[in-house]
């Protein structure tokens, strides 16, 4: 919101912001000739850092749903996930079922990550767990659509 008029301030800013974008934090580097406008800016990004996380705390967070997905019958054996919801987002996702093959265990964590980071059923087909990949998909999609997301 403020800052220093001046031409090396002006520079850093940019890569503060950066760095804080990749850090996800206030741990970012200090950059070079601007250390009072670096050691500035990562006092004021904590200290709204502790402001965010204090507000979080103390309003109650929201309520955690849990919604079983549908079996799913596939040729190499029923998949089934289960979801876990903290308000709309999907906090989690858990297999209930799924076929006893070292392809779908290699494939399962894959799974799960590309939900959680798609927030939503279209994620992709994991390589050589094809068919499992599918049933996890309309498991999946069959808790969202009981969930209403």
């Amino acid at each position: 919101l403020r800052q220093p008029d001046h031409p090396q301030t002006a520079a850093a800013v940019p890569k503060l912001i950066e760095g804080t974008l990749q850090a996800q934090s206030a741990d970012v580097d200090t950059v070079s000739g601007a250390t009072i406008t670096s050691e500035g800016y990562k006092e004021s990004l904590q200290a709204a850092l502790d402001e965010r996380e204090a507000a979080a705390q103390a309003s109650p967070s929201p309520a955690s749903e849990v919604v079983a997905g549908s079996t799913v019958t596939t040729e190499k054996g029923p998949v089934q996930v289960e979801v876990t919801f903290e308000g709309d987002t999907i906090a989690s996702v858990r297999m209930l079922r799924q076929p006893d093959h070292p392809q779908t265990a290699a494939a399962v964590p894959k799974l799960i990550e590309g939900t959680l980071q798609a927030q939503s059923a279209d994620v992709d087909t994991v390589s050589g767990a094809t068919i499992t990949s599918e049933g996890y998909r309309e498991s999946l999609q069959a808790a969202l659509d009981a969930k209403g997301a």
